[in-house]
């Protein structure tokens, strides 16, 4: 008996030496990033128990940029469940009008429209007494609390809401004309848009835009040349304004002809048939969000999923609802946890690196855990396309960047078969993107070896 106490008085010596050395390997790789030890959060536990493995300034809340997108979605996907899928719908009542039930589908496209429409003309639509819009769906605020003003013509950013359309994102056309004459500028589709142009046909294709919001949000600056015919990207300034045109395009293109105008009303609740849908699944909008980090689904699931939960509009403060009662139904503590988004855009948002790994470990007992961790980036996928490529399929993870911070979050399984949730958090004015990101690498390098 005393042998076997011995041995097993041992093997608890031996272990707890080995998680002591594992964590002193941990602390020499956070050194050898010459990162303000400081600025660096680190958490990382052990999947089956939760027990605590490592951490690094694990209780402070800082800005987690992207990486909020983790909790974000998996309380809308508890909410909303894996079968949910953005509906638009057409339905047209018994005194002839139509209807556009709207879902916030962050993937519909004027072709959508169309083919709503032209279905309505297969049906012999043709001529609607009034047509109405119910957008009830999300409320009206299009931009997150915190997101920079300044940063309206970054695509990553577009404003979001129940009339999501195109992705929110419009074409400019830059075309070159004769040597050293102004150049053609124009959006591809119509929209009351005005350009300040000063592109010159030239050698090279150098074109800056800029746009001043105390002037006027749909007056952009051009300037710079233009050799070759180009089309930019810019986020829709109006995206009610933007719908609404695209609206009148897909009636005029399926000859479906109304008179007066169209209007904001709810879809009744009866006296009213269904016409056309057309539908997109979550699995899309997880890919979306998970893998490649889209700021505008985000949003747009965040909120759908509040409304659900509170049953009534979307809106953020909904959402945030259903997040502290997902927290609050999974013992998860969120007291030093703030969010105001969906996305993580804000750098009002804050967490703890082990709000995060506790979270995950709690989403890791979710029936929904097989389809979230599937839809997060592998290493050489979405925002890991070109990064961690080292550790092939044993990191599921999800990628965080703000001006100043970068971070990572997910799930790791180490080379000896043990499988962790991790979080590091780099919050750091003095370093670059490049080496914040390199030393997140390094950390996990030496938990994938070392644990």
């Amino acid at each position: 008996m005393k042998r076997m106490l011995g041995l097993f008085v041992s093997a608890v010596i031996l272990l707890s030496g080995l998680a002591v050395h594992a964590a002193g390997k941990i602390d020499k790789a956070v050194k050898s990033t010459n990162i303000n030890k400081s600025a660096i959060s680190v958490s990382v536990k052990d999947l089956k128990t939760g027990k605590q493995v490592y951490q690094l300034n694990a209780n402070k809340p800082v800005n987690p940029a992207s990486t909020q997108k983790l909790v974000t979605f998996a309380s809308a996907l508890d909410t909303l469940g894996t079968d949910y899928k953005f509906s638009t719908e057409l339905y047209k009542s018994t005194n002839n009008d139509l209807y556009f039930k709207l879902s916030g589908d962050p993937f519909l496209s004027s072709k959508d429209l169309k083919t709503l429409l032209n279905t309505a003309k297969f049906k012999n639509i043709t001529e609607p007494k009034t047509v109405y819009i119910d957008d009830y769906v999300l409320d009206s605020e299009y931009w997150g609390e915190g997101w920079q003003w300044d940063d309206n013509l970054n695509t990553y950013m577009p404003k979001f809401g129940p009339y999501n359309l195109d992705r929110n994102i419009m074409k400019i056309i830059v075309k070159p004309t004769n040597s050293g004459a102004p150049a053609e500028i124009y959006p591809e589709v119509f929209y009351p848009i005005g350009f300040v142009n000063l592109v010159s046909t030239g050698k090279y294709d150098r074109i800056k835009l800029s746009n001043n919001q105390t002037i006027s949000p749909s007056l952009i600056q051009a300037e710079g040349t233009v050799n070759n015919y180009t089309v930019l990207e810019i986020p829709v300034p109006n995206i009610k304004m933007y719908f609404r045109l695209r609206l009148e395009d897909a009636f005029n293109d399926s000859k479906v002809f109304y008179y007066g105008k169209i209007y904001q009303k709810k879809l009744p609740g009866k006296n009213v048939y269904l016409v056309s849908k057309t539908e997109h699944s979550i699995d899309a909008a997880a890919r979306d969000i998970l893998q490649y980090s889209n700021n505008m689904t985000a949003e747009t699931v965040f909120k759908a999923a509040g409304g659900k939960f509170v049953n009534n509009t979307g809106s953020i403060n909904s959402a945030i609802k259903m997040f502290d009662d997902f927290c609050s139904r999974n013992n998860i503590n969120n007291d030093n946890v703030r969010i105001v988004d969906g996305s993580g855009v804000s750098k009002n948002n804050l967490m703890t690196a082990n709000f995060m790994t506790d979270f995950l470990i709690a989403e890791s007992k979710s029936e929904n855990f097989e389809f979230f961790r599937n839809n997060m980036a592998n290493p050489g996928i979405g925002t890991l396309e070109n990064r961690m490529l080292y550790f092939g399929s044993n990191v599921k993870a999800k990628t965080g960047t703000l001006s100043d911070v970068s971070a990572i979050a997910g799930y790791i399984k180490t080379r000896h078969g043990n499988e962790y949730a991790f979080d590091i958090m780099i919050n750091d004015s003095k370093s670059d993107s490049d080496k914040k990101k390199m030393a997140e690498e390094t950390i996990l390098r030496t938990l994938y070896l070392e644990y």
